[in-house]
């Protein structure tokens, strides 16, 4: 089924896994020449897949000194720029799209090449805040012209959909009338008056591979170099205005939007208690993503300048077993990197990725909605794909084919876009899209073999976020 026509020249800045997957599901539902895509990529992997669909290969690093110089000439008013790049500036991108009048989607908010591990930049200047709110900076300029699409793969992106959904199906089994849901506003008093107070983006790949880990490697099922960068920002959430116990070395940022804090240490060294259905408790990765930003700050209800609500927003990633032994290793190694890459596709012999969110404190406890996709039917369903990447490239397929629809929105995040379509046009992608009620919170089962100073009638206090 073909969604939209788009008669316009496409250019895909990075040529990794989700560019390779994302490829052949454009040219199935989006109504496009192969012969007016042209790819811009820094490694040579990944021509075989651009020459098998008759796609111009260009392999050509873009620099802060040669962006312009490479990509001016190939783009005009009306075609459309996928960043789907890392140590590229995604700012510097959607500032030239909007200078040449191209639409614009992009993953993740990246800086140029070393941005995430920077020393001379504080931790508040290197986090996910600080991205967002670079981006975010455009928006006034950018308004009324063409839309440029921010974070928009699985999470961050398809997540926020996901959120919306689920407040959907909670106000309907508790009986809450919603009325028409238009802006934030009304999607915060809906989540305010449910008594959402705790947002998990709760995620468990359970991939694993006929190859094991070697000593010396990073092993996973999407980008090592996006992994990895943003593993070394520092741990990141949304804070909600219900919190009470302040982390010891969490850190205010000084400006911007204030949904968010920070901790001072690394997302991949930190720890958090989270729950899937099909995995229970397990403890996750508390690794900074912007959907942890832009989620809480959607949902934020204030009173003149005074916060009324706001949810608790995070990450809590546990990668497939090879990735998690990747991180321990790194970790040994103070962040060095391993000299070896490895990512996981064809060698890939069984799992899921259950990927959702989890939404806790309401009158029916928690419930996490999203999606279970195996490596069986992302095999099936796509090329070049398997359950992590599929999940993105559905997602990147559905916010293009908005953004040609919505061709003059200026710059856009997901929580702002209509989810209902979204989720339409990724949802045969996403395999078993469910919602799971239960009654886990994060002090289920604690204190079993040493005692802890908790407070059984609060569930939400700050052991929610303990490093374990």
């Amino acid at each position: 089924m073909q969604h939209v026509a788009f008669s316009n020249r496409l250019v895909i800045v990075g040529f990794g896994s989700i560019g390779q997957g994302v490829l052949p599901l454009l040219l199935r539902h989006i109504a496009m020449a192969g012969d007016r895509i042209t790819i811009v990529t820094a490694e040579e992997r990944g021509h075989g897949v651009a020459a098998a669909y008759n796609v111009r290969f260009v392999r050509q690093a873009l620099t802060r000194e040669n962006y312009a110089t490479v990509l001016d000439p190939l783009l005009g008013a009306g075609d459309f720029l996928l960043n789907l790049s890392v140590d590229v500036a995604s700012v510097a991108l959607i500032a030239l799209a909007q200078r040449r009048g191209a639409l614009y989607l992009d993953t993740c908010i990246e800086p140029w090449v070393g941005g995430y591990t920077d020393p001379t930049l504080s931790p508040s200047q290197r986090s996910n805040y600080a991205l967002r709110e670079s981006a975010l900076a455009l928006g006034a300029a950018a308004r009324g012209g063409p839309t440029a699409v921010l974070t928009h793969g699985a999470n961050p992106g398809l997540v926020s959909h996901f959120v919306k959904q689920a407040l959907l199906d909670i106000a309907r089994d508790t009986g809450h009338a919603t009325g028409w849901l238009d802006g934030r506003a009304a999607w915060a008093g809906l989540a305010r008056d449910l008594g959402v107070r705790v947002i998990h983006i709760a995620e468990r790949d359970t991939q694993t591979a006929n190859i094991a880990k070697r000593r010396g490697e990073f092993v996973n099922t999407w980008s090592i170099d996006g992994f990895v960068g943003e593993g070394m920002q520092p741990a990141e959430l949304g804070w909600g205005s219900h919190e009470r116990h302040w982390p010891v070395d969490a850190r205010h940022h000084d400006f911007g939007c204030g949904a968010a804090i920070y901790l001072e240490r690394p997302g991949a060294g930190t720890r958090v208690r989270s729950w899937t259905p099909l995995e229970g408790p397990y403890h996750g990765f508390l690794v900074t993503h912007n959907e942890s930003i832009s989620i809480a700050d959607y949902l934020t209800l204030k009173d003149g300048a005074g916060l009324v609500y706001r949810p608790t927003v995070h990450y809590a990633y546990h990668p497939c077993d090879d990735a998690v032994l990747s991180l321990h290793e790194i970790a040994g190694r103070n962040w060095a990197v391993q000299p070896e890459k490895r990512l996981m596709m064809d060698e890939i012999e069984s799992g899921i990725d259950e990927l959702g969110v989890l939404l806790m404190g309401h009158a029916k406890g928690a419930y996490w909605f999203g999606s279970r996709l195996s490596i069986e039917e992302s095999r099936r369903l796509a090329p070049y794909n398997n359950a992590t990447s599929l999940q993105v490239t559905a997602t990147v397929l559905a916010g293009m084919v908005w953004a040609i629809e919505n061709p003059r929105h200026g710059i856009v995040e997901a929580d702002e876009m209509d989810y209902a379509r979204i989720m339409a046009v990724a949802r045969p992608y996403l395999g078993e899209v469910l919602g799971v009620y239960s009654d886990w919170t994060p002090l289920g089962g604690r204190g079993k073999l040493f005692p802890e100073t908790l407070d059984p009638d609060d569930p939400w206090q700050f052991p929610n976020f303990r490093v374990t």
